[in-house]
């Protein structure tokens, strides 16, 4: 039966493996969407691999927030009143709040197309939230952070029953909202939605609460084997579902490939309850020290490696990652490792730590 434990642990293990893969499934996203978006390989056997690897991921952003509410939605942490946690959360993160998009605009931009950065463009970019590719996640966090407060001190008295259903009832009003915004619009009355720099963090108040929610939640025996087949099941139908899109347009408006669609909501919460039950009780031992330092170093490794991804690139061996696998599984590797090792490196420098 789903168990849950009364002892906290100091050191949740399986959200650090969790996080450790999730972060190497989103340098997996970013090298492989250059083959995923060729159409001149569309429908071939590599590209639906691409496919496979990049849709097989889709989980992962919604779990780096599950794994933060799990983190943050402690009600102990705000004992004190909301303005310790935000000194020590914001002032923490607001360093590589200000460096990352001064950097990838005015250093990465100009270097990959050979254009100056703009300081219209900057600042368009920081309202829309979206100052480059992946940075969209710095005010995704932020806006969590600012709410954690408000959402722990309603759950505190709650129990866990309160918990299931405020994650529940926010997820389902996100998913209605992406879903019936795309029926409408399929049917020809426009109603798509973007998000902007204040607004980034709402779709995602849901897997907030879900991960404090399912946190203690520890499944067994065939409650563990369910709940892996249910989520392999959708990660394959996300992979079919995006490598037919256009097939059945309506099918794809109920069901969007999106962080927020159902299928994928399914699968960011099985991923993360299989996790914690396969993972339950376990100890890294003499490879404590390595996942710590791993897991520890993961947001640092979000944030530096679209660059490195983008100079391991350049390199001529290894440019042709839009039509040959072999390129972009190196690609792959590569950044992982050189991003990882860079951000250890960075953590050890006194200033610099604070940018990763």
């Amino acid at each position: 039966m789903p168990d849950h434990a009364v002892a906290h642990p100091t050191r949740r293990w399986s959200l650090d493996v969790l996080r450790i893969i999730s972060i190497i499934g989103v340098i997996a996203i970013h090298v492989c969407g250059n083959m995923v978006g060729n159409s001149d390989v569309s429908g071939s056997v590599r590209w639906w691999v691409a496919v496979a690897v990049d849709l097989g991921f889709v989980w992962v952003v919604p779990v780096f927030v599950m794994i933060s509410g799990a983190l943050l939605l402690e009600p102990r942490q705000f004992d004190r009143g909301p303005a310790p946690f935000y000194r020590r959360r914001l002032l923490r993160l607001g360093p590589a709040f200000v460096f990352w998009p001064i950097f990838y605009v005015f250093v990465v931009h100009p270097a990959v197309t050979g254009q100056p950065g703009s300081w219209r463009s900057f600042v368009l970019g920081v309202i829309d939230g979206r100052s480059y590719t992946h940075l969209y996640f710095l005010w995704l966090i932020v806006g969590l952070y600012v709410i954690a407060p408000v959402l722990a001190a309603f759950l505190r008295d709650g129990g866990k029953r309160r918990a299931y259903i405020f994650a529940g009832a926010v997820l389902a009003v996100t998913v209605a909202s992406l879903v019936s915004s795309n029926v409408l619009t399929t049917a020809g009355y426009d109603r798509s939605s973007s998000q902007t720099a204040v607004t980034q963090w709402v779709p995602y108040v849901g897997f907030f609460l879900a991960g404090w929610a399912l946190r203690d939640l520890i499944l067994r025996g065939w409650r563990l084997a369910a709940a892996a087949l249910i989520t392999m099941a959708a990660i394959a139908l996300i992979i079919v579902q995006y490598g037919t899109r256009g097939t059945f347009p309506y099918l794809d408006a109920l069901l969007p490939v999106s962080y927020y669609g159902p299928v994928v909501v399914i699968a960011a919460l099985g991923c993360y309850v299989t996790a914690n039950g396969a993972l339950a009780g376990w100890q890294p031992g003499r490879m404590t020290g390595v996942v710590r330092t791993l897991s520890d170093s993961s947001f640092g490794v979000f944030l530096i490696h679209f660059a490195v991804m983008l100079a391991v690139r350049a390199i001529p061996a290894l440019s042709d990652t839009a039509s040959s696998l072999p390129s972009t599984f190196a690609v792959w590797g590569i950044v992982t490792v050189l991003s990882f090792a860079l951000v250890i490196l960075a953590r050890r420098v006194p200033g610099v730590r604070r940018l990763v």
